[in-house]
């Protein structure tokens, strides 16, 4: 009946009406109480007096709890601002009363309410103590058998700092969520085995299954500010062994009016292990350089495109000429962006392949920047299809960055992927011969062409980790192309960030490289989100090796065997710098690659890519006959993560 009533009534507060009569009652007997301890039990001349001095304490208290209005608090959720206006209106009852006493020791009032100093001041201290310790008793009361008898998951805290504080405080004022904090979690020994806050610290040494299923464990909450992606990625590791939830704190920032809601604690994401830096949208070099500019993004609608979107709408552009021939997701970025309040931007369905119709584009909107974020992107599909990735990467980037400097745009920022570098696909030859092609225009231009580079993004249309998403709500199995394949990964945030700033600090001709981090082995990846799910792997998903791809490597690499990289003043960002010298012959070859690809002769076609990028070796491919075919010396070139590479020239 306890419990039923408990979690039928959990969410509603005792009327204020109620608080407030309980404390004059309270009042009331403290003031009789204060006549005992001074007086004792016996009756006298002095005691007679306090029938009559009842009614007027009863009314004085009732005026001052009104005025300072204590009995509005939710008793449940006591806090140090209810105990302070305890105080003031204890305080303001007995300034009233010794009022009464003075007046009527100089015959103002009767000789009845002559109330002695002692009373006075026993009866405030009592007034202090209980009524303060009544709303905590019944405070920890309500929490203690809510806790016992109530439906309510058990968790723990894991940082016993000024964090894990705020976070156990959410917790236990939250009345729409039945949890209890049963303990934290932290390494420091000083905290260890003792209690904060009427909770015990335990040593993370100590937490294992037996600990977990002995407690009723069901969520462990990782509570630590500023805690690097490495670390967390060690402790989500040991708890995501536990059969428990493991959940995460927002930044400080993310708090809602700077205060912490436990509708905000969220479980872990992958995205949330892989060691990536937070994006700050407060960049002076971005917004000198895009104040007052007509921006022109291609792939507007992709998902690189679109964040070059949300963030450059940050900054005090003059117009956004948004470009991409997706409909349907075009609609929806625009939609967005209207909610948000953004309104100078234009959106455009178009194909980068139609010459006119760019060509008409720039007429009209005359861009001073262009953001180019449109391609075909998915290894297999390209390789099985040459001739759109050509159509899309390679002449889609000519017909932009002719056009570009056509008319005089001041930069233009090409989007390019470490596929490009030493590819053994179709679409990383394409990219790369766009990146040459751009390169090379830089030398004729008074256009700045900027190339950036980068690997995989996380949560990017076609990416591992929305796959893997997928697979896991179906139950599996998850698929690997191969237990060492390595890739690395960046958050779409930072790195659109990084493609602006990027574009704000190019010169022209340079091929700016991202600083991607570690690489992340996609096996492992794999067995983390499945423990991520709340599942077992192998028990309960499975993950099955499918064998690699057509044209796709084992690992990735960001410079070519012919590159070397200069620093910037962004630590995140370097300057690849590779030889131009046969820009000319490296122009005709492309032209008639161009003019080759209206054949839709595919080994045609990859044979004269071959020819444009002498180190794309094809792997896993039926280019591969190509690479045999070729008749030249064997030449030895060393690669940075896959080891020595043999190219036939």
């Amino acid at each position: 009946m306890i419990k039923d009533f408990l979690i039928n009534n959990s969410h509603k507060h005792a009327s204020k009406w109620v608080v407030l009569t309980i404390d004059v009652l309270i009042t009331i007997f403290n003031f009789f109480l204060a006549y005992v301890v001074r007086f004792g039990i016996t009756l006298n001349s002095e005691t007679t007096n306090l029938l009559y001095q009842l009614p007027i304490i009863t009314a004085i208290a009732t005026l001052s709890f009104l005025v300072i209005g204590s009995h509005k608090g939710v008793v449940r959720h006591t806090g140090m601002k209810d105990a302070y206006n305890l105080f003031l209106a204890v305080t303001i009852l007995i300034a009233l009363t010794g009022f009464l006493m003075a007046s009527s020791r100089l015959e103002l009032l009767p000789e009845l309410l002559n109330i002695p100093v002692s009373i006075i001041c026993i009866h405030y201290l009592l007034n202090i103590i209980t009524l303060t310790t009544s709303r905590l008793v019944f405070k920890y009361c309500y929490y203690y058998v809510k806790s016992k008898i109530g439906k309510n998951s058990r968790i723990l805290i894991y940082g016993a700092g000024d964090s894990g504080l705020i976070t156990q405080a959410a917790i236990t004022n939250d009345s729409n969520r039945s949890l209890s904090v049963f303990g934290f979690i932290d390494d420091n020994s000083q905290k260890t085995d003792k209690t904060i806050n009427g909770t015990r610290v335990y040593p993370s040494s100590k937490i294992n299954k037996d600990f977990i299923e002995k407690h009723s464990i069901k969520e462990i909450i990782v509570s630590i500010p500023h805690i690097s992606k490495k670390r967390l990625s060690e402790i989500s590791d040991e708890l995501l062994k536990l059969p428990v939830a493991v959940k995460i704190i927002p930044a400080v920032n993310d708090w809602i009016d700077g205060k912490l809601k436990v509708s905000q604690i969220k479980e872990i994401q992958i995205e949330d292990l892989l060691d990536r830096a937070p994006i700050s949208m407060e960049n002076q070099n971005i917004k000198k350089e895009l104040e007052g500019k007509v921006v022109m993004i291609t792939g507007a609608a992709g998902s690189i495109g679109s964040e070059i979107v949300r963030q450059a709408s940050f900054y005090n552009y003059k117009h956004l000429v948004l470009v991409d021939q997706a409909e349907s997701p075009l609609y929806d970025l625009q939609q967005e962006l209207l909610s948000k309040g953004v309104s100078n931007f234009t959106p455009i369905v178009a194909d980068i392949r139609d010459h006119q119709r760019v060509e008409t584009i720039f007429q009209k909107h005359r861009p001073n920047m262009v953001f180019h974020a449109a391609a075909y992107k998915h290894v297999p599909l390209m390789e099985s299809n040459p001739c759109e990735a050509i159509k899309i990467n390679v002449l889609g980037t000519r017909k932009l960055a002719d056009l570009s400097s056509q008319f005089g745009v001041d930069k233009f920022v090409f989007v390019s992927t470490d596929k490009a570098v030493n590819p053994t696909n179709v679409m990383g030859a394409t990219k790369r011969v766009a990146e040459m092609y751009i390169k090379c225009l830089h030398r004729t231009s008074k256009t700045k062409f900027i190339t950036t580079r980068f690997g995989n993004v996380l949560g990017s249309n076609g990416s591992v980790i929305p796959l893997f998403k997928k697979q896991i709500q179906k139950g599996g199995p998850l698929t690997v192309t191969h237990k060492d394949v390595t890739r690395f990964f960046m958050t779409i945030p930072e790195a659109s960030q990084l493609v602006i700033e990027a574009g704000t600090m190019g010169n022209g001709g340079e091929i700016f490289i991202f600083d991607m981090g570690e690489s992340v082995k996609i096996f492992d990846l794999a067995k983390k989100m499945i423990r991520l799910s709340g599942l077992r792997y192998p028990e309960d998903i499975d993950i099955e090796i499918s064998g690699l791809r057509p044209g796709e490597k084992l690992y990735e690499e960001l410079l070519a065997d012919t590159e070397n990289t200069l620093p910037t003043y962004h630590k995140k960002i370097m300057i690849s710098k590779f030889n131009d010298d046969d820009c000319e012959m490296i122009m005709d070859k492309i032209d008639d690659l161009c003019i080759m690809n209206l054949l839709n002769q595919d080994h045609q076609i990859v044979g004269k890519l071959k020819e444009i990028v002498p180190e794309f070796i094809s792997n896993n491919s039926t280019f591969e006959s190509i690479d045999k075919m070729n008749k030249g010396v064997v030449k030895v070139v060393k690669g940075n993560t896959q080891g020595n590479r043999k190219i036939l020239v």
